[in-house]
């Protein structure tokens, strides 16, 4: 069992001020086999790529600010009380248009972050 407090998210220092910052949550140590985790911080004006998985499913768990979720050309805002879900397959990007930090937890399937990330246009 692991347990993820979020008010220890809340407080994690931005070490590339100014830019997204997105560290992994190791689950591996913990005998997770198919499960990958990520804290994601999207600073204001920034956003994550817009791209697809070709296998991996996602739950993104806001935990402060909010942002446009763009899913397949259509905008949706989220917000901490929101759950995401993300099927393999569906384009997708994250857009920070307001004045403070998104953060926010991610789980996945495996296989692991950079495999399975694929730029969408």
């Amino acid at each position: 069992m692991k347990i993820i407090k979020m008010t220890e998210l809340c407080a994690i220092e931005n070490p590339t001020p100014g830019e997204p910052y997105r560290p992994e949550i190791k689950l591996d140590e913990e005998r997770f086999r198919t499960l990958g985790g990520m804290f994601g911080l999207l600073v204001p004006g920034s956003q994550v790529p817009y791209h697809y998985h070709q296998n991996r499913e996602s739950i993104l768990i806001p935990v402060s600010g909010e942002v446009i979720e763009i899913i397949e050309g259509k905008e949706t805002v989220v917000r901490p009380g929101d759950v995401l879900l993300i099927p393999a397959g569906e384009k997708h990007t994250t857009v920070n248009r307001s004045g403070r930090d998104f953060r926010y937890v991610e789980f996945f399937t495996c296989p692991p972050l950079a495999s399975d990330f694929i730029t969408a246009e």
